[in-house]
Order: structure tokens, then C-alpha cells, then sequence
């Protein structure tokens, strides 16, 4: 998280501070551009303000590393360290909790020792059962703790493991969010999976990240797909401008899924279907095996830690 601070200087009476505090990596949808869109008002229009950052803007989810860059030619930035606001307080268990996600995401070697560091404090475990996601789910909470089964937009197969996703609006979310875990609305029942959309900024004290086959580790990198609503996945291959920016997208939406809870959170990566027809063909072409498994691999060889 960083903290901006722009100081307007040119307010006669008295000055006018505004103190941003900036996440990397959270633009998920069409028309969210992150911090880059207050550098170039900056840049542009709000000229005569005066500009205090960390310079810790180096990360690929900051405007895809290119803030200093960006910032370059305006002089009135001054660079703080101060201003780096290294502990989270969603996470409060696991002060390296973003620093795992970015590199997870990133397929950085540190990802295992980072995790290594977290695990006793900050539970994160693995499983391929959804049954016994939600089981580790309801050993976690106490009292009023909420717990809840968060799903990517792009995700497409997972009523065949009994989840159901929230639908877009408000009304329906703050029943998820809001209601006593006796109440078959609530995010507690485990029924219900919400969004990015719908949990960006909010947090539960526990969350199962339900893993689908639209983002997958496949040869040592990710690969992104999209279901065409009836028959196969379709990956997104073309070079083009919105491709780049529809993986952003979907990179970024693990991302906030992946910080979401407080206290700890289970890794369900489904295992596919591997039945055969009578005639030998796959019962289900659109949830195989191999579409899971490099994910499973990749999150099990950075040592996270496989619930019985």
C-alpha cells in the first residue's frame, strides 16, 4: 500500500492537503486505470500541486512498474520512504501476505520462503475437495468471524462442485456479507461465491479461493482462458492491446481474491473430471484433469501445506 499526499499551493486562506492511499494491482474492470490516471492529472492539469510518494513504485501492479518514470518530468515530487506503508491491516496476522501474493502471481522464487515465513501465523492451506475446504472453513471461525467462498468472474465450472455465484447488485451482497451464519444468504453457508466485483475493498476473516480453469500454470507460466458459455475454454491468444489488458484483468482479480481474508484461507483447486463414456470420450470436455493440475503442482511445490 502506498500513501500519496498532494499539497495545493496556490489556496489563499489555507492549504489543501488530500492523502491517497493507493493498492497495487486492483483495476479489474474496464475503465479502472489505478494510480496512473492521478499521475497524469497530475502531469496535466493539476501542475502547480505538489507531490509526496514512496519510492517503492517499482512493482509491475503500480502502473506496471512505470510510476517513477511517469512522475520524471514533474518537479514537484518529493520521494519518501516514510510514505511506504509496508504492514497490512486486512491481513494483520501476516505482514508479508501481499508480498506472497505478488510473488506467487509472478512466479518469483521467493514465493516459498515467504511462505514458509507466514504459514504458523497466517494459515494458508491447499486441497482439490471442495467438501473439505468448507469442513476446514467451520473450524476456523469463532463466534461472529465470517467466512466465505470467493470465485473469479471469468470462473465458468463450478456448479458441478455445488457452489453457486452471487449475482451482480448490491441487494444480494449485503445479504452475503451481512447476515447471521444460520441464514442461507449469508457467506457463512458456503453456498454462495462471491466475486472480485463484489468483495474488492471488503474482506472476511476466512475465505476459500475456488480456483477455476480460466487462469492456469501451465509450461512454467500462466495461461488465461475464457468459457464460451456452452462447450470449451478458449484461450486468450492474440497480441492485441485489449488482450493485454483483459490479462491484467484477470491476473488482478486473483490478486484481490488472494487478500481478502484476515485470518487465514484455503486454496481449493478442483480436480477435474477423468471419467470416460461407454465409447471412451471424456464426460465432461469443459472441467478435464489437465486444465487443474499445473495449478495444483505450481501452489504444492511452493510448500503449501495439503489438508487432509
Amino acid at each position: 500500500m502506498i500513501l500519496l499526499i498532494l499539497k495545493n499551493k496556490c489556496i489563499k486562506k489555507s492549504d489543501m492537503t488530500i492523502i491517497c492511499l493507493v493498492g497495487g494491482g486492483q483495476e479489474i474492470h474496464t475503465g479502472e486505470a489505478g494510480i496512473s490516471e492521478w499521475i497524469k492529472s497530475l502531469n496535466e492539469t493539476f501542475t502547480h500541486w505538489k507531490v509526496y510518494i514512496s519510492p517503492k513504485l517499482t512493482d509491475p501492479e503500480y502502473a506496471e512498474g512505470k510510476v517513477n518514470v511517469l512522475l520524471e518530468e514533474n518537479r514537484n515530487v518529493t520521494y519518501s520512504e516514510c510514505l511506504h506503508l509496508g504492514v497490512s491491516l486486512r491481513s494483520y496476522r501476516a505482514e508479508k501476505l501481499s508480498a506472497f501474493v505478488h510473488a506467487l502471481l509472478s512466479m518469483d522464487d521467493s514465493a516459498g520462503s515467504i511462505y514458509a515465513e507466514i504459514k504458523d501465523k497466517y494459515p494458508i492451506v491447499l486441497t482439490r475437495d471442495m467438501e473439505k475446504a468448507k469442513a476446514w472453513l467451520h473450524k476456523q471461525v469463532r463466534g461472529s468471524e465470517r467466512s466465505g467462498v470467493l470465485i473469479t468472474k471469468e470462473s465458468a465450472r463450478y456448479k458441478p462442485l455445488g457452489i453457486h455465484v452471487l449475482p451482480p447488485g448490491d441487494k444480494d451482497a449485503v445479504h452475503w456479507f451481512l447476515e447471521d451464519k444460520i441464514d442461507t444468504r449469508s457467506s457463512n453457508y458456503l453456498e454462495d461465491a462471491a466475486t472480485e466485483i463484489q468483495v474488492q475493498g471488503l474482506e472476511l476473516d476466512y475465505t476459500c479461493l475456488l480456483w477455476d480453469a480460466d487462469m492456469r500454470y501451465e509450461d512454467g507460466e500462466w495461461h488465461f482462458y475464457r468459457f464460451n458459455g456452452r462447450t470449451e475454454w478458449r484461450e486468450i491468444l492474440d497480441n492485441s492491446e485489449s488482450r493485454h489488458e483483459q490479462i491484467k484483468y484477470m491476473l488482478n482479480a486473483y490478486r484481490v481474491l488472494l487478500t481478502r481474508a484476515r485470518k487465514g484461507m484455503v486454496l481449493c483447486v478442483p480436480e477435474g473430471n477423468s471419467h470416460v463414456t461407454p465409447n471412451g470420450f471424456p464426460e465432461d470436455r469443459t472441467r478435464l484433469p489437465e486444465f487443474y493440475d499445473g495449478t495444483y503442482e505450481y501452489l504444492k511445490g511452493l510448500g503449501v501445506e495439503e489438508i487432509d
